[in-house]
């Protein structure tokens, strides 16, 4: 996690969710493009993930793809140093 934004308040508690092309997570943590570069990179890496797209501002993460888990995403949001919202 960024150093600088180490501190930012708590985002709300939000389950993933199934959207329109993919599922929604909820990431507490990220404030800047380099926060949003290192959720992609890792969770990019997770098997059956094809696509991620990350707003910052908003704190969530659509992944696309198949077969990965909430598990899986969760690891490598952890990975990445954010905390997945539960």
């Amino acid at each position: 996690m960024c150093e600088a934004h180490a501190a930012q308040a708590a985002l709300a508690t939000a389950a993933p969710a199934d959207v329109a092309g993919g599922r929604e997570y909820t990431v507490q943590g990220m404030t800047c493009d380099h926060c949003a570069l290192s959720v992609t990179e890792e969770v990019t890496q997770v098997p059956g993930v094809t696509a991620i797209d990350v707003d910052v501002t908003a704190g969530r993460v659509l992944v696309r793809g198949a077969g990965f888990t909430d598990d899986a995403i969760r690891d490598a949001v952890d990975e990445a140093g954010y905390d997945l919202v539960a």
